[in-house]
């Protein structure tokens, strides 16, 4: 598919049908997106995010919609140790009895900042919650898809190594690289497809935050983007693995042929 086919794709509704997918930074902005079209096309995802109340909102939008009953997982990414990724992987298969997916989308972004001021302790939290956690969950998580009939891994990727981008454009990168280490690792026995995703600039907080002067509406809302999103979580990627497809800035008035 090109980049407009994977923007269009539409697929049937019970294309994600009793899987189990987990997926950070569920709380808002690109992560809440995929969160409700994947319940919407038949999946139980698993919300992680650090806070409670934004998680709570989307687990009712969820349910709301008559989709499969979402699971909250409330987990702060700088702070989380290896025991804390270990059970939730062990509170995973307890309660749902396995994990087809997981989308790893979660991102912070405190500063643009030159490398010359750059604080040192924001820069071990940059990489741990960008970088590092997404290597924990994997591990946790691991002998769980092993076991899954159709794994997927998908990254929200980000291609930031420009100047001042700091931290944030290092673990980003770092990022890519583990996404294409695992999908050499697996792309024969057990078989995991794994790809990522960048959106280019969307409609989100982080965006606005870092960018104040420019008018959101001239920015696509993640809900535009969650076509790729689909089509590399479900079975008709097959056995695509190991491509990070980069999409440029998208209108303010682009949506998702899929919106009802």
């Amino acid at each position: 598919m090109d980049h407009q086919q994977l923007l269009d794709y539409v697929p049937d509704k019970t294309l994600l049908e009793d899987k189990v997918v987990l997926i950070t930074g569920a709380s808002d902005g690109i992560g809440r997106a995929i969160a409700k079209a994947y319940a919407q096309h038949g999946a139980t995802v698993v919300l992680l995010s650090k806070t409670i109340k934004k998680l709570e909102a989307v687990y009712d939008e969820i349910t709301q919609m008559g989709a499969p009953e979402p699971a909250i997982y409330p987990l702060h990414l700088e702070g989380a140790t290896v025991n804390d990724y270990e059970k939730m992987a062990e509170i995973i298969a307890e309660q749902l009895g396995k994990l087809d997916g997981i989308v790893l989308n979660a991102g912070w972004l405190p500063a643009y900042t030159p490398l010359k001021y750059y604080d040192v302790e924001m820069w071990s939290k940059v990489l741990t919650t960008n970088l590092h956690a997404n290597f924990l969950i994997l591990k946790s998580c691991l002998p769980l898809l092993e076991k899954s009939a159709d794994a997927a891994v998908l990254f929200s990727s980000h291609a930031a190594t420009e100047a001042y981008n700091g931290g944030y454009g290092v673990a980003k990168a770092g990022s890519d690289a583990l996404l294409q280490i695992m999908a050499e690792e697996y792309a024969d026995k057990p078989f995991i497809r794994v790809n990522g995703i960048d959106t280019g600039p969307v409609r989100t907080h982080l965006r606005t935050y870092h960018f104040p002067g420019e008018d959101p509406e001239t920015l696509a809302k993640p809900e535009a983007l969650v076509g790729p999103y689909l089509y590399f979580m479900g079975a008709d990627a097959g056995r695509k693995t190991g491509q990070i497809i980069r999409f440029e800035r998208l209108p303010g008035n682009a949506t998702w042929k899929g919106a009802s």
